[in-house]
C-alpha cells in the first residue's frame, strides 16, 4: 500500500514536471528571441546563433514605436485603475456582506446574471457614450472604463468578508464604534489578502487589455498602451523587421507582473482560498 502511494506520488510529480516544461517552453523561447541577433521573424532553430542587446535598445531609441511612452501610459492607466477599482470593489463587497437592506438578495442575483455577459458586448455603446463626452482617444477614458465595471466584481471579496465573524462588529458597536470605525480598524486589517488579490487583478486587467484600448484610443499613437503598441509591430509589412524587438518588449512588460506575483503570492492565494480568521 505504501509502495503504491509512493508510485502514484512519483507519477504525479512527473506529470507536473512535464506540464511545467510545456508551460515554460514558450516563455523561454520569447526570452531567447529577444536576444537574437538574426532579425527575421521566425528561424528554424531554438537557441540564437548570435546574441545582442540591440532589440532592447531599439525599443527606447526608435521614434517609430515609442515604447517608453507606451509603457508609462500603461503604468499610469493600470495604477489609477488599480486604486479606483480596489476602493469600489472593497466598499461594494463590505456593504453587501455586512449591511442588510431591502432587495439585497435580488440585487445579488441580478449582479450574478450581469457578470455572465462578457464586457466587450457593451463596447460599441461605451464608445459612443465616451464620444458624446469628447473622451475618446484619452487615457482618462480608459481609466473610467476599466474602473466602471469594478462594482460587479465583488463576489469573491464579499465571500471573504463573510468569513469575518459578525460578533466582532457587534462587540465593537457595544464599545461605541461606528460602522466607519469598524471598517477601517477591524475589517480592513483582517482583509489584507483579499485587498491584495483585488488590487492585483485590477492592475493586470488594464496592463494586458487590447480590445477596449484599441477601440477607445483609435489611431492616437502617443496614447497607446503597450498591448496596442506591440501589436503594431506584428503587421505584415513590419513583422520581419520588428519581431525580435517585439519579443524584447514582451519580456519587459512581463517583469512588473511577475514581480508583483512573486512578492504578493502569499496574500493572493489566501485571498482566493482562505478566510480572514483562522
Amino acid at each position: 500500500m505504501q509502495h503504491q502511494k509512493k508510485q502514484t506520488l512519483s507519477l504525479t510529480y512527473l506529470l507536473l514536471t512535464l506540464l511545467s516544461i510545456l508551460w515554460l517552453l514558450p516563455v523561454v523561447w520569447v526570452v531567447l528571441t529577444s536576444f537574437r541577433g538574426e532579425g527575421t521573424a521566425f528561424v528554424p532553430y531554438f537557441i540564437p546563433k548570435t546574441w545582442t542587446l540591440d532589440n532592447y535598445i531599439r525599443l527606447f531609441t526608435n521614434p517609430s514605436f515609442p515604447f517608453g511612452k507606451w509603457f508609462l501610459n500603461t503604468l499610469w492607466v493600470a495604477s489609477a485603475t488599480c486604486v479606483l477599482s480596489t476602493l469600489i470593489t472593497v466598499a461594494m463587497a463590505y456593504s453587501l456582506s455586512r449591511i442588510k437592506f431591502k432587495f439585497r438578495n435580488r440585487f445579488l442575483k441580478l449582479a450574478l446574471v450581469l457578470n455572465m455577459f462578457p464586457g466587450f458586448m457593451s463596447m460599441i455603446a461605451i464608445y459612443y457614450i465616451l464620444k458624446a463626452f469628447n473622451l475618446t482617444q484619452t487615457l482618462t477614458a480608459l481609466i473610467f472604463v476599466y474602473s466602471a465595471g469594478a462594482a460587479l466584481g465583488f463576489y469573491i471579496a464579499k465571500g471573504f468578508f463573510d468569513t469575518v465573524p459578525y460578533s466582532l462588529d457587534e462587540s465593537a458597536m457595544i464599545d461605541g464604534a461606528s460602522r466607519m470605525d469598524i471598517f477601517w480598524h477591524i475589517t480592513l486589517p483582517l482583509s489584507r489578502p483579499i485587498i491584495v488579490y483585488t488590487a492585483l487583478t485590477a492592475f493586470i486587467g488594464p496592463w494586458v487589455d487590447f480590445i477596449f484600448a484599441q477601440v477607445i484610443l483609435g489611431d492616437a499613437t502617443s496614447k497607446y498602451t503597450v498591448a496596442i503598441g506591440l501589436f503594431a509591430m506584428l503587421v505584415q509589412d513590419k513583422i520581419n523587421t520588428w519581431f525580435t524587438t517585439f519579443a524584447a518588449g514582451a519580456v519587459l512588460i512581463a517583469i512588473p507582473i511577475t514581480l508583483l506575483f512573486i512578492f504578493m503570492q502569499k496574500y493572493y492565494v489566501e485571498g482566493i482560498t482562505g478566510g480572514s480568521v483562522k
